[in-house]
């Protein structure tokens, strides 16, 4: 594992090389785009671990933190869903840079998966298969799931809580959506949410695989898929529900599992194409 620096002056970028094993090289790649905020930080030990176990197949991996996030530059307040997109294509960069890889896979969890929808027509022919886990379709119900986590440990902290949380939450389901859990939800960044739509037209490439995985409560993600199907039917689109004990936005110390092993050996399985 080798800590990096890349990215133009004005936008620098941290990230982790895990160098594939030479001894398994299979001229692959994997890029791994990380979620928003407390939902990165509840993942972090799951990309690591991921990272590991497919550097030891033999596959060169690259996890990072996108600009105003993690140990990148930047202050909170200056994130926002086209720069993040970007950062996801200047990564890319720097791992087929450093690996030589001819084939490339991108991962990515909750947001990450969003973003890399974002970015992936700009990818090139290098990109040949996306892996999307519980990925963010409806930004509004995102917001409000957020608000909804900030508040109840805002509750917590507290002997006796104002009822007056609650009585905002449910006037209004997006009242505590300028923060979540410690990160600053800044407005350009919640209005670019908000646009985040499933109706919202999508255009995937013919060469590119997407393989898209939620849980199977989360009826908009199959409504997604079955949209971008129907508008690109060249594509090579494949949704399957798959339920997992994670809890994206809980206390990384409560008893729920930090690294679910199924979740894991799936995830796996999936970035290597079967």
């Amino acid at each position: 594992m080798t800590p990096v620096r890349f990215g133009p002056p004005t936008r620098r970028l941290f990230g982790l090389f895990h160098a594939a094993d030479e001894r398994r090289a299979t001229g692959r790649a994997a890029l791994l785009c990380n979620p928003f905020g407390h939902e990165a930080m509840r993942t972090h030990r799951f990309y690591r671990l991921l990272a590991e176990r497919l550097s030891r197949q033999g596959v060169a991996v690259l996890r990072f933190d996108y600009h105003g996030t993690g140990d990148s530059p930047g202050a909170d307040e200056e994130g926002e869903l086209t720069g993040w997109s970007q950062d996801i294509l200047e990564a890319q960069r720097e791992l087929m840079r450093r690996s030589g890889a001819r084939q490339l896979g991108w991962f990515g969890a909750r947001l990450g998966g969003r973003l890399a929808l974002m970015a992936a027509p700009m990818a090139g022919a290098s990109l040949q298969r996306m892996v999307l886990w519980d990925a963010v379709f409806d930004g509004a119900s995102y917001l409000h799931a957020l608000g909804r986590a900030h508040l109840d440990e805002l509750e917590l902290s507290h002997n006796i809580p104002p009822a007056s949380w609650q009585r905002s939450l449910d006037r209004d389901p997006l009242a505590f959506s300028n923060e979540c859990l410690g990160f600053a939800i800044p407005d350009a960044l919640r209005e670019q949410l908000l646009a985040l739509k499933p109706e919202v037209p999508v255009k995937l490439h013919p060469t590119q695989t997407v393989r898209l995985l939620s849980h199977p409560k989360d009826t908009t993600a199959a409504r997604w898929a079955a949209q971008a199907k129907a508008q690109n039917p060249a594509a090579n689109l494949e949704f399957t529900s798959f339920a997992h004990p994670l809890i994206w936005t809980s206390n990384p110390f409560a008893s729920n599992e930090m690294v679910p092993s199924e979740a894991m050996q799936t995830m796996v399985a999936e970035i290597h194409g079967h």
